[in-house]
Parts: C-alpha cells; structure tokens; sequence
C-alpha cells in the first residue's frame, strides 16, 4: 500500500499572476486548473501553469507550508520559483505522455 502524499504547488497565468494551493492529487488538481473546472480565482485570473510544488508526507505540514507561501510577498514568491524553475516552465506540461522506452543496446543520446 503506497503512502499519500501532500503538495503545495503555485499555478501562474502567462502574465505571472499566482496561485498557491494544497491537494493530495497534484495531477487532478493541475488538470482541473487547466480546464477551467477548479472555480474561484485561478479560474478568473487564468492560472493554468504549473510552476512550482512541494512533496509532504504529512497534510498538517503541506497546509502550513501553503499558509506561509501565501503570506509572503510576491517578491518572494517570485524568487522561490525562479531559483527552482528560472524560465517559468509549466512542470506538467509531459504528464500523461508516453514515455519512450529504454533500450539497453541503444547508443546513448548526444
């Protein structure tokens, strides 16, 4: 049996308005944000890019983490992303992808 597990992620619109939640289910989250069905103000403001989470074993440590996120400034905010994801990459852009299969007598890529 697999352990659950927390996250706190901030979801960003092409403009860098953000977004800071928690949820157990990262991917159903991110895909509710994308298709407009998760109402309030992701929605209103466009926040359907992934760029940036957290992994917690525990939902009281994720729910005070996302509490602290949301009281800091945007500054912040903004320079806790960049330092994990500096081009504002949307991290859920390849779930749901094949993943190509590995060969253990292919040449190496490069």
């Amino acid at each position: 049996m697999s352990e659950r597990q927390y996250y706190v992620y901030i979801m960003a619109s092409r403009s860098h308005t953000l977004y800071i939640g928690f949820t157990s289910e990262i991917e159903v989250r991110v895909r509710q944000h994308k298709a407009g069905t998760y109402d309030g103000f992701s929605k209103t403001y466009n926040c359907n890019r992934l760029v940036y989470f957290e992994r917690f074993a525990f939902a009281n440590n994720s729910i005070a983490r996302e509490k602290q996120l949301k009281r800091w400034s945007r500054a912040k905010k903004i320079a806790l992303i960049e330092a994990q994801n500096p081009t504002w990459t949307d991290l859920s852009d390849d779930w749901g992808k094949p993943i190509p299969s590995y060969r253990a007598d292919a040449p190496p890529a490069g």
